[in-house]
């Protein structure tokens, strides 16, 4: 302490007390001596030591210090540092209370803005350049952003006095403090206009409707957001904007459906094609492709073609198409055709007479080894 007394001297409670008695004593001595509402000559400097005692005495490091080097040495021994009293003051009483006004009247950055932009599939899985048109609040280019009409200036507020905001001493049962709010003429601005702008109305800002170019990068899926940074709202008293957030769905695809960065795809082939092979095409997302069923292919069999699926999203590299194949089971024969299975029939033997039910999921495991 600057006059070497005591900590727990200056708040009036014993080396024993707990932190309820601390902070009960900090509050009264608090109210007495805040230079808004004390009389004292030497209130403030009062005030200062009761806040700087508090700081010590409620926090338990700083305490057991304290208690071990004394007040003496507290300082030196203790190793922290002090803060403005008055930020003590509204941590204990909230900010309603004190009289500082600069913070309030700070530059405060702008709102954040939502956009949502639907995707085909193909535009989400290889990226494109899209064009958004986006409203937003700008600075009104006729006043400038002061809210006056061209030709006139905005003047001081009278009720705060270029403040921006008004403090009030009420008194109560627990004593007097000091109430600090916006001030109502102003609206917290510290100045006032006799002629408000006739194309903002003196509100400083006008909606205007933008176009942005918006590029979707290769891989992108259903729920991802894009940040335009400072495509937003403009901010308060000179603050920075804010940011404008693309949010995107994805059509779904007539053929295709995607896990993660594979693109799965369902083929159907017929019992002959299962038994005896085949080479086909397949479609995939950037045209057809050639592959080749091996004989004696069971329904359910997933066949894997490399780097045909998603390019993983801001990385080198891309994701696989898995082909599902289904054998179909005719439903309507000719006879010749009935005679011919019929004849097969015969000569097959079942390996085996029954099969667990399983769904495309369950192949994608066993692939996969999930």
């Amino acid at each position: 302490m600057p006059n070497g007394q005591d900590y727990y001297e200056v708040l009036g409670v014993d080396r024993s007390a707990t932190q309820v008695d601390i902070k009960k004593a900090y509050r009264q001595l608090a109210r007495q001596y805040h230079p808004d509402v004390s009389d004292r000559p030497d209130a403030e400097a009062h005030f200062k030591e009761i806040n700087e005692a508090y700081e010590v005495l409620s926090d338990p490091q700083k305490r057991t210090t304290y208690d071990r080097f004394g007040h003496v040495n507290a300082r030196a021994g203790g190793g922290f540092g002090f803060r403005d009293p008055f930020d003590i003051f509204e941590e204990v009483f909230g900010q309603g209370f004190g009289f500082r006004t600069a913070s309030s009247r700070g530059p405060r950055r702008g709102a954040d803005l939502r956009y949502d932009l639907t995707l085909t599939f193909e535009e989400a899985v290889f990226g494109c350049e899209k064009e958004i048109e986006v409203t937003r609040q700008e600075i009104c280019p006729e006043c400038h952003g002061n809210g006056a009409e061209p030709g006139t200036t905005p003047i001081r507020c009278p009720e705060c006095n270029g403040t921006g905001q008004v403090r009030r001493v009420q008194r109560s049962i627990l004593g007097s403090f000091v109430s600090v709010t916006t001030c109502p003429t102003c609206q917290g601005d510290g100045e006032t206009v006799s002629t408000p702008c006739s194309q903002c109305n003196g509100s400083k800002k006008v909606y205007k409707t933008r176009s942005l170019s918006v590029n979707i990068p290769p891989g992108v899926d259903r729920g991802t957001q894009i940040r335009l940074a400072g495509e937003g709202e403009i901010g308060e008293r000179r603050g920075p904007p804010g940011n404008l957030y693309v949010v995107l769905d994805v059509e779904p695809h007539p053929i295709f459906q995607r896990r993660d960065d594979d693109i799965l795809l369902e083929m159907q082939i017929n019992v002959a094609q299962a038994a005896l092979g085949a080479d086909l095409t397949v479609p995939t997302l950037e045209g057809e492709e050639e592959i080749s069923i091996e004989p004696g292919t069971q329904n359910g069999t997933i066949l894997r073609l490399r780097n045909k699926g998603v390019p993983h999203l801001r990385k080198n590299g891309r994701g696989d198409q898995l082909i599902l194949m289904r054998v179909a089971i005719p439903t309507k024969l000719t006879a010749e055709q009935r005679q011919i299975f019929q004849e097969l029939g015969e000569t097959l033997e079942p390996e085996r007479l029954w099969q667990e039910k399983r769904s495309f999921i369950d192949d994608l495991r066993d692939l996969l080894g999930l």
